[in-house]
């Protein structure tokens, strides 16, 4: 990695749509959003750790990708340039306030109690220059924590920031095993939360039992949409339940259909009153679609909106 240092920590000038401009991607967070900065000259690899500005301040972050080349329009702007890459002095003191933030935790714990606020403490943060104290939470409902934020101020001398989370935010900070046996793809490598629904169940026809489909976090389980984009390609070429179609044999009606395989049970009249037969969809031709599927998704209910600073 090139030694030199960035010390114009100004933003680069406005970057129109079509212009390409070299960045690199930084991450906050082992499984955190990759944001865009401009390396200003420098070269970097992935895994490096620099000193960037942001909105919140002086961070330490980790590169996720190297130098490439993107277009404006792909850019939040204003693009922030690289402060510095990281110097062991900058790791030390990363390191040291690791651990700086395992003590604010207990502290904090200690007032939460003393102030008997109904409220699930998940993690302390510090900014890279101490210039800020984030406590993230969890909580039924609202809190009201002002008294709360005068005694850490008081103890830390330093700018206090409470953050209520949702329940998908404390799993992501917190960790653990799924019911896969592996640890929560939120928590290592999911950047995001994407939109999860009942409907992503439905096609791919699992059980609509609720402890089935649920992660450990109480609501649809974010590998649901993994295979969903799939499933709808594939149902949309097969005949859906309760079609007539015309077969190989005659006319009869879909009973089961497999969207990965591509075959369809259809029945077909008898003289002893009905036969099921298995064919492929391309050997089916539908007369009459009577199996409509919802256009509308069936959205799980959770609160989408990403509360941890990545």
């Amino acid at each position: 990695m090139d030694k030199q240092t960035n010390k114009d920590i100004d933003s680069v000038p406005e970057i129109a749509p079509d212009e390409p401009v070299e960045v690199i991607g930084v991450k906050f967070r082992d499984a955190g959003k990759v944001y865009y900065f401009s390396p200003v000259g420098l070269k970097f690899k992935s895994g490096d750790p620099v000193i960037v500005k942001t909105a919140r301040g002086t961070e330490y972050g980790t590169v996720a990708f190297a130098n490439k080349t993107v277009l404006g329009k792909e850019v939040v702007q204003p693009l922030r340039p690289v402060e510095r890459a990281a110097t062991k002095d900058d790791i030390v003191r990363y390191e040291s306030n690791k651990q700086l933030e395992k003590n604010a935790f207990d502290q904090c714990l200690q007032l939460i109690a003393k102030h008997g606020l109904d409220m699930k403490l998940i993690e302390a943060e510090y900014t890279f220059d101490n210039s800020k104290l984030l406590f993230y939470f969890s909580a039924e409902g609202r809190v009201d924590f002002r008294e709360l934020v005068k005694d850490l101020a008081g103890v830390f001398h330093t700018r206090i920031e409470l953050r209520q989370i949702g329940i998908r935010d404390e799993a992501k900070l917190m960790g653990g095993i799924g019911v896969c046996g592996r640890p929560f793809c939120c928590s290592t490598f999911l950047s995001d939360f994407g939109q999860v629904s009942i409907k992503m169940a439905k096609e791919q026809n699992l059980s609509l039992n609720s402890s089935k489909i649920s992660g450990t976090c109480g609501r649809l389980m974010c590998c649901l949409k993994y295979e969903s984009a799939v499933y709808e390609d594939e149902l949309s070429r097969t005949p859906p339940v309760d079609s007539k179609v015309q077969t190989p044999d005659g006319v009869g009606f879909v009973k089961e259909i497999s969207p990965l395989s591509g075959f369809c049970k259809v029945s077909l009249p008898d003289k002893a009153g009905e036969i099921i037969k298995v064919y492929h969809r391309d050997s089916l031709k539908v007369i009459l679609a009577k199996g409509k599927r919802a256009n509308a998704e069936e959205k799980d209910t959770f609160d989408d909106e990403e509360n941890i600073p990545e």
